[in-house]
């Protein structure tokens, strides 16, 4: 069956939404020109989105798909995309370009449960189709059966979402300009760089995964964690913190890092000292390194701390769990004794990984925090936990809920409401058209009728009302 998402004529080319037009997962849009078809990013559908893996479109004639970061719910249908057909080159960043592998090949084991040889039929087709670009850099993209033939001019933004992650800016040979956001990260993160915005988009493609909503200052989130962290102390028990593998366990590990090295008395040096530090994903770990393999990406602060002999990703009471069987004798450990810790693990909406065994075994302990740091989609465990479930489904098992549940959203990875508003204003001519993708539907309108209120575009189009 095909999906019948809205498409919409724009003089001469038209956008269709494939996926991200009802929700914040499963992106994927296509943009249809007089000189070809370009596909940007194929994510796959989680919580109450999920829907069949198959690819419902044609993708025979696409001539090019364009991946703006690594996160599941933008590269996750790649391996269907290739079952359905398609061939073509896969443009994205180099950062990108090498977490696309490790990403794909986590999903594909925990979703399906795929031998490491079939894995690696597909994760290697998928890399010789490949195109690392560099940032900044205007890139031809040619007709997929007329080589001599240029479709489109493509460049990778840096969009301080993730390592890797981009806008693209699209220019046809008509000299029209479509910007797609991807997903946009916050403004003065430590990590990662602001992302900057276009000087042009006749018509912007954006995210509104807050388009309703205005985080917590990155200040707030650093003394609120120390907060929570100081009193597990006091209590005893365990902090859980669900993590998304790439970004927000780097920005975790950042924060505790300085926390450790520059914002504690001596008291609570001598306390934080016994705190072991746990990386329990070996996901995670292994994207850990990538940021330190691409620490040229960081921000200016990163920088600054490693040039002065620190290691924000890689400090000493930092320990990575690798082996499930140690993972299984911590959490068992965890539970006995109730001793203090950090639990950084996978996955960041709770619908999967690691996490599942210890939100199981230390629910029910009142001793427990567990810090939600990003966004919990409908129809996930992090959700029912987040609303305040006393009693959840974890495999299958009733499981009380006497943790403490906090959420902070200043560790999401997603620009909120105000840093939207911003990339759009630093555009210096007004767009043509925004088109809102890639949030609720109440995030989506609100965020249309502040662009209206502010005549920030010529058109706004919510996707979700189409």
């Amino acid at each position: 069956m095909r999906i019948n998402d809205h498409s919409t004529n724009l003089n001469t080319f038209h956008i269709t939404h494939h996926g991200a037009k009802m929700g914040v997962t499963g992106s994927c849009h296509q943009l249809d020109s007089g000189s070809g078809k370009l596909l940007i990013d194929c994510g796959l559908f989680q919580g109450d989105e999920t829907r069949s893996l198959d690819v419902e479109f044609e993708v025979h004639d696409i001539d090019a798909l364009l991946i703006t970061h690594a996160h599941i719910d933008h590269i996750g249908r790649l391996p269907w995309l290739l079952a359905a057909g398609f061939k073509s080159p896969i443009y994205t960043t180099h950062a990108t370009a090498s977490l696309i592998p490790l990403m794909l090949d986590d999903g594909l084991k925990l979703q399906l449960g795929m031998k490491k040889a079939a894995r690696k039929k597909i994760l290697s087709l998928i890399e010789t189709l490949l195109v690392p670009v560099d940032y900044n850099t205007w890139q031809v993209v040619n007709q997929a059966q007329a080589q001599a033939q240029a479709l489109a001019e493509i460049r990778f933004q840096p969009a301080g979402h993730i390592l890797g992650s981009s806008y693209i800016e699209v220019k046809l040979p008509t000299e029209e300009v479509i910007v797609f956001s991807g997903d946009l990260g916050p403004n003065n993160t430590l990590l990662l760089p602001d992302p900057k915005s276009p000087e042009r988009a006749d018509v912007l493609v954006i995210e509104s995964t807050y388009g309703d909503k205005q985080h917590d200052s990155i200040e707030d989130r650093a003394d609120r964690l120390k907060a929570l962290i100081n009193r597990s102390l006091q209590d005893g028990g365990v902090v859980l913190i669900p993590a998304f593998s790439v970004g927000r366990t780097q920005e975790l590990l950042f924060d505790i890092e300085n926390l450790i090295a520059t914002q504690l008395d001596e008291n609570e040096q001598r306390e934080w000292s016994k705190l072991p530090v746990i990386l329990d994903s070996p996901m995670a770990a292994e994207v850990t390194k990538q940021y330190r393999e691409f620490k040229t990406l960081w921000g200016k602060e990163a920088k600054e701390h490693l040039a002065q002999g620190r290691h924000p990703l890689a400090f000493e009471q930092c320990i990575t769990i690798g082996s499930h069987h140690d993972h299984q004798a911590l959490v068992n450990r965890l539970k006995q004794t109730g001793e203090p810790a950090i639990v950084v693990a996978a996955s960041g909406m709770c619908n999967g990984g690691r996490i599942l065994n210890y939100l199981e075994a230390l629910l029910p302990d009142s001793r427990t925090d567990v810090i939600l740091a990003g966004y919990q989609a409908r129809g996930t465990l992090g959700r029912e936990i987040q609303k305040g479930n006393k009693n959840v489904d974890i495999s299958g098992d009733k499981i009380e809920v006497n943790a403490h549940i906090h959420t902070m959203s200043g560790y999401s990875a997603h620009a909120d409401q105000r840093d939207l508003l911003a990339f759009i204003e630093g555009i210096k001519a007004k767009p043509k058209e925004i088109r809102i993708v890639h949030g609720d539907i109440h995030s989506q309108r609100t965020l249309s009728k502040l662009i209206e209120e502010k005549s920030l575009a010529h058109s706004v189009t919510v996707a979700a009302d189409q």
